[in-house]
């Protein structure tokens, strides 16, 4: 299992980003360029990434390709597919989107979002995705999501069937499957579950944490590692299991030293539950 994160400062060229994950001890990273970049510049950064032996673990291709704008919805299903040929180009373990929402947010809830109607939209919309780039080297996912398929493994299981594509994958993010007080309150189990049943198709993973606030009504905010409950010595365990290449990516904080935080954290649950990092 490989450890990234977000590297912060002015890098010279490929070279030097490398070595700023080095240097903290990472051997995951996000993708560090756009997809208009050239070949020859993809494959430098590739090349930086292998010699310092860290993997690029995700492409994000953040976007709607549900929206209910023809016009938004279109531009979102191309970005995908630039997206994913960048994965594929710099090899990247995959590319990730969510699946989309049928209201104004693009990463909010509609009461249309868990319908079998959109279900068939997600399935067409990942079918078009991959039937346009034709990806060899990485894969598609979508990354869970507490209101918004798939909320669960079992969805993923689905998702999977009706896709039908060699290179459609799972994305994990065990804190966005979140969404109530039995899964809160039960995040090992959740988790091993996720990982027993999709185990083999997981390409990348999120690190961050989950709090269920002590209100009238059911309040979750997600948080750092750490600050919450997320069971992550069952996680670290888990995905430890999946092979050496395997990433958990930190994210959603904003400062270096928040970073290094949630780092330090997850090394020293590691380190209590006998996992080694890469």
């Amino acid at each position: 299992m490989r450890l990234g994160a977000p590297v912060f400062g002015e890098f010279a060229g490929p070279a030097d980003w490398a070595a700023a994950h080095v240097a903290k001890g990472y051997r995951a990273a996000y993708c560090p360029i756009g997809a208009g970049a050239d070949d020859a510049t993809v494959a430098r950064w590739a090349e930086a990434a292998a010699a310092s032996d860290l993997v690029i673990a995700e492409v994000g291709a953040w976007s709607n390709p549900l929206a209910p704008e023809e016009a938004t919805r279109t531009a979102a299903l191309e970005n995908c597919k630039r997206q994913l040929d960048l994965a594929e180009r710099i090899g990247a373990r995959c590319c990730v989107n969510i699946a989309g929402s049928r209201g104004e947010k693009w990463d909010g809830p509609d009461d249309a979002d868990l319908t079998p109607a959109t279900f068939d939209l997600i399935v067409a919309s990942v079918r078009e995705v991959l039937e346009s780039v034709g990806p060899e080297r990485t894969y598609y996912t979508l990354e869970p999501m507490p209101y918004m398929y798939p909320t669960s493994a079992d969805d993923y299981l689905r998702l999977l069937a009706a896709v039908d594509h060699p290179r459609f994958a799972v994305h994990f993010d065990a804190v966005n499957m979140i969404n109530c007080p039995e899964r809160y309150y039960a995040t090992g189990a959740l988790i091993a579950e996720f990982v027993e049943k999709l185990g083999s198709r997981i390409r990348s993973s999120h690190a961050k944490d989950v709090i269920l606030r002590k209100a009238a009504l059911v309040h979750l905010d997600e948080c750092a590692p750490g600050e919450g409950n997320l069971d992550y010595a069952t996680l670290l365990r888990e995905l430890a299991r999946l092979g050496t290449d395997t990433p958990l990516m930190i994210e959603h904080l904003s400062t270096e030293e928040q970073y290094d935080a949630a780092a330090a954290h997850i090394r020293k649950v590691a380190d209590e539950a006998g996992v080694v990092f890469q």
